[in-house]
């Protein structure tokens, strides 16, 4: 892949492009990633497609903005990447938050998608215990205990069967973490507070689209999935049964089949 700074509007972005085929998918990463966490990934689509990665503005090595990255700010930094770039039309595969940026995306770049995969993701707003918990992990980082987030979010990130075997990649997320700047964690907490319900958009959007779920996703219970899934039946569904919430590093090989049968179709 080819990196390269290139200017979103008025907002210097890091991105990553194979600069190869006919079809092209942007993939979004989740909260306390970035780009990087594709890097394994990549390699199993990118003989079918075009492959772009990018970090979120308050992630990796892209700005930070201001006090409060809304939902609606990343998704119009991520089309006008796009369009930087010179790509139309493309499809949007979200993992976790980068799902609510894929979610704001279709509410305004409708026109220039293709499809929308929602991986380990969901259309809902925050709950008001999940917004008191993402309040209190900001007072977390004010108080200068990002380390405290290292050590136990990763490890969240997996089925139990896999933590063992998943040790390396545990360790590299928890380096991310730590060296996400406290400003950009804070901005976009505070921006998945604000995000609202998309539900019906996507339903009613006419753009395809498809969830993937990991069967132990501590995030996501089964119950929530279920009821996504049941309020939706136009959606294309994929359950990884031996994964948590990071289904591309558990079961890569079967989330980039389904990802390139949908999207190729």
């Amino acid at each position: 892949m080819i990196e390269k700074f290139i200017m979103a509007g008025a907002t210097p972005m890091h991105i990553a492009d194979t600069e190869k085929g006919e079809k092209c998918v942007v993939l979004l990463h989740g909260y306390l990633e970035s780009m990087l966490v594709w890097d394994e990934f990549v390699p199993l689509l990118e003989k079918e497609l075009r492959v772009v990665t990018l970090d979120l503005p308050g992630h990796g090595i892209s700005t930070i903005a201001g006090e409060v990255h809304t939902m609606e700010y990343l998704a119009e930094c991520v089309a006008l990447a796009m369009e930087a770039l010179g790509i139309e039309r493309y499809s949007v595969v979200g993992h976790s938050m980068g799902g609510y940026v894929a979610l704001a995306m279709c509410e305004r770049y409708s026109d220039r998608l293709e499809s929308i995969v929602l991986l380990s993701s969901t259309t809902s707003a925050d709950s008001q215990e999940k917004c008191d918990r993402r309040r209190r992990e900001i007072e977390l980082i004010k108080a200068g205990k990002k380390n405290t987030m290292a050590r136990l979010v990763p490890h969240a990130g997996f089925a139990p069967e896999n933590v063992k075997r998943m040790k390396d990649y545990i360790e590299d997320i928890a380096e991310l973490i730590l060296i996400t700047e406290d400003e950009g964690v804070i901005a976009i907490l505070g921006g998945m507070i604000e995000r609202k319900d998309r539900g019906e958009l996507l339903r009613t959007s006419g753009v395809r689209h498809m969830f993937i779920f990991g069967r132990h996703d501590y995030y996501i219970p089964n119950d929530i999935a279920e009821e996504m899934i049941a309020s939706d039946p136009t959606a294309e569904v994929l359950w990884l049964e031996h994964s948590g919430h990071m289904g591309f590093y558990e079961e890569p090989e079967l989330c980039a089949r389904a990802i390139l049968d949908f999207i190729c179709r």
